[in-house]
């Protein structure tokens, strides 16, 4: 996990995140993680317009890490430039499912593909299994009409949950058709791995391949995925904006991604990612779980009293559920209104004042700010008894019109006195770039 924040005002845009990377794996059978302080999580997506990008989640994409891929795009993107910062996003996008794209071979597209597949089918025969074992606790045996009913029963849950969600941008009856027809023979051996020595009438099998195939199409995303924020401006935006997508993986070139956020700047904003709750304590006044917690119990408190003065009434049983219903039904109306009153006591108390400074506040101003939200979210880790997936230095970026994509704090993995080189060469680089398209213009290389 980590801890991201972007805060923006009609001037810039600051973007601040944690150094830490969570690496998990199995060794002899015994599965374990490492959390490395080190991570790079902001990048300039363009070396010369005002856009940056930041990632969460999962550090690498289809096994190539983020900042291979974003440094990759950024070269082959150039000087050229888009009017908003959502056609760079979308721009990004393209160039990760590009067919002559060499970064995300088939096979590795197949890999990851069928890995969800199976652990999907795993999930379902698990569940199955846990349902027979309690039939089987609860009576010493299990019939065969019990049985085809667990069974029956789990793929429907299963069909039901995954038909029930909403349909991603890339869905269409031509993608499902080819999908079926390039993975069909592989879904089948799944399925027999999985439901090997359970009864799957044919119509069950039907719904275990559609669900297989609708899982990649529709907003069903594992735990181990991606964020990615775009952060900026686009040559027509006077004010910054920001873009989030949620990234899965590839299948036969079709990216399995969905916009998460938009945030199109017309006073201020902050939007943290990630590890929020920290953020959310300090915008609000209030631990977002502990306020989950106090709307339950006033909930249950307002039930209980009720509850307890119809039992005090002396009237029949029929009478006292329909008075107990009828005061179920106003609870239900005063914790709404007491939601409400204490969301509005939290924005005008806490949310509206911060909220003014930040439409307020200077650059400097904007990168303090999301630096130390960081490094609350940090501390607040490393005094609990919890691992630290939030640590390390921060990383601190603003990015303005005018001054664009602006460094305020930059770990590097090496000293810069010893590589000398390394700036040499990137500031070569930029030159050359310049120099290439000022030939292009018909300009000169001394053209100002």
């Amino acid at each position: 996990m980590t801890a991201e924040i972007a805060i923006m005002n009609k001037e810039a845009v600051a973007l601040a995140a944690d150094s830490a990377v969570t690496l998990t794996g199995t060794q002899e059978g015994l599965e374990g993680s490492k959390i490395f302080i080190t991570a790079n999580k902001i990048f300039s997506l363009s070396k010369y317009q005002p856009v940056g990008v930041m990632v969460y989640g999962n550090a690498q994409f289809m096994g190539i890490p983020w900042e291979t891929i974003i440094k990759i795009y950024r070269d082959q993107l150039g000087d050229k430039s888009f009017d908003t910062l959502k056609e760079y996003a979308l721009d990004f996008i393209s160039f990760i499912t590009e067919e002559n794209n060499h970064l995300f071979n088939q096979e590795d597209q197949d890999h990851n593909f069928l890995l969800n597949i199976k652990i999907l089918y795993n999930s379902i025969r698990n569940n199955i299994l846990a349902d027979a074992k309690d039939v089987i606790r609860k009576n010493n045996n299990i019939t065969d009409e019990q049985r085809d009913f667990i069974v029956s029963m789990n793929i429907n849950k299963y069909y039901k949950m995954i038909l029930k969600s909403k349909k991603l941008g890339i869905y269409t009856p031509e993608l499902y058709n080819k999908i079926n027809e390039s993975y069909g023979g592989e879904i089948k051996k799944l399925k027999k791995q999985a439901f090997e020595k359970l009864p799957l009438s044919s119509s069950m099998s039907r719904k275990l391949t559609k669900i297989a195939i609708e899982l990649f199409l529709r907003d069903i995303f594992f735990v181990d995925l991606s964020g990615v924020v775009f952060a900026g401006f686009g040559n027509k935006e006077c004010f910054p904006s920001v873009v989030s997508y949620i990234f899965d993986c590839l299948v036969l070139n079709n990216l399995k991604h969905r916009e998460d956020l938009r945030c199109d700047n017309d006073s201020a904003g902050i939007i943290p990612f990630a590890q929020q709750e920290m953020v959310f304590s300090f915008m609000e006044g209030v631990d977002p779980d502990y306020q989950i917690e106090l709307d339950n119990a006033f909930g249950k408190t307002l039930n209980q009293y009720s509850r307890a003065i119809v039992d005090k009434l002396k009237i029949n049983k029929r009478n006292k559920d329909s008075l107990q219903k009828e005061l179920n039904d106003c609870n239900a109306i005063i914790l709404q209104e007491f939601k409400k009153d204490l969301a509005e006591h939290r924005r005008k108390r806490y949310v509206d004042p911060i909220m003014k400074v930040v439409r307020l506040a200077p650059k400097n101003e904007l990168a303090d700010m999301a630096e130390a939200l960081v490094s609350l979210t940090s501390f607040k880790r490393r005094v609990s008894w919890t691992e630290e997936t939030v640590a390390g230095p921060i990383d601190v970026a603003v990015i303005s019109k005018g001054d664009g994509f602006v460094w305020i704090k930059r770990k590097h993995y090496f000293k810069a006195d010893l590589n000398p080189q390394f700036f040499a060469n990137y500031n070569k680089k930029k030159r050359e770039d310049c120099f290439n398209e000022n030939e292009q213009k018909g300009g000169s290389d001394d053209s100002r």
